[in-house]
């Protein structure tokens, strides 16, 4: 029979190891590295609606968004190191404070413009090569249940959804893969001089991206202030085509901790 002594401990140590649980995964997660699924498919081909990674938190540092809510009591930036260009970063945005993902492409101090749906980076042409096309099914995808856009539009649900795709290589030699829908008004777009302290965005799926191409004021991203920068994304961890986790009739098993370029 238990003792009184073992009773009222029972919930006690329920609480007790709630508690540390809690408290050890909150500190990885400001530290170390923080969960991101992603929710839209603005980084195609490089990152698809339900993959699942780890941001690494550590690769440039830690300020103040750093923190759940934006809570961690650090002014600027701590233990900062610089990113590099075409880095794939999770940031926090200047004006609503969700949580986005793109391609670094500007650096402080950087020209940047679209001219036609090419890359120029400080006056420069950046390389690069037409490769065989993305194709993927035209059916409603992830939880939000959203409908890829095609560069062969209109297609029927259950059709192929195809968009060109190019090879692109930065000028320190980072090369990824970058989707065409069609003529869209980022294609062609004013010269933008990157801000000390701030840094150009924009995603691989170039026509279906809000990203440092639109000015925050009509819902783009504008300029990333440094402090903004949460994190590094390395690796894809899990993959899921479902609007379930657990329906792993969907998983994607071939994206199973596959490296992100």
């Amino acid at each position: 029979m238990a003792s009184s002594t073992e009773k009222k401990d029972g919930p006690l140590e329920t609480v007790k190891t709630v508690f540390w649980a809690l408290l050890i995964a909150g500190v990885f997660r400001t530290l170390f590295f923080q969960p991101f699924w992603i929710p839209s498919g603005s980084m195609k081909d490089t990152l698809l609606i339900g993959d699942f990674l780890f941001v690494n938190k550590m690769a440039y540092g830690y300020s103040r968004h750093s923190c759940p809510f934006s809570m961690c009591p650090v002014s600027g930036r701590i233990l900062g190191s610089e990113p590099e260009r075409g880095d794939v970063i999770v940031f926090r945005h200047p004006v609503t404070s969700d949580d986005f993902i793109k391609r670094l492409i500007g650096l402080p101090g950087d020209t940047v413009q679209m001219r036609d749906g090419r890359l120029f980076l400080n006056g420069t042409a950046v390389d690069v090569e037409v490769t065989e096309p993305f194709v993927e099914i035209m059916e409603p995808q992830g939880p939000q249940r959203i409908l890829p856009r095609c560069a062969n539009a209109p297609v029927g649900e259950g059709g192929e959804c195809i968009k060109e795709r190019s090879i692109e290589t930065l000028p320190n030699g980072v090369s990824h893969s970058v989707l065409n829908i069609g003529n869209f008004r980022t294609d062609t777009t004013p010269v933008y001089t990157v801000p000390e302290g701030q840094y150009f965005f924009m995603g691989d799926n170039r026509d279906n991206s809000s990203d440092s191409r639109v000015p925050r004021s009509i819902g783009g991203v504008g300029f990333v202030p440094y402090e903004n920068l949460i994190g590094r994304a390395d690796r894809v961890i899990f993959s899921s085509a479902g609007s379930r986790m657990l329906f792993f009739w969907t998983w994607r098993l071939d994206r199973f901790f596959e490296e992100i370029v």
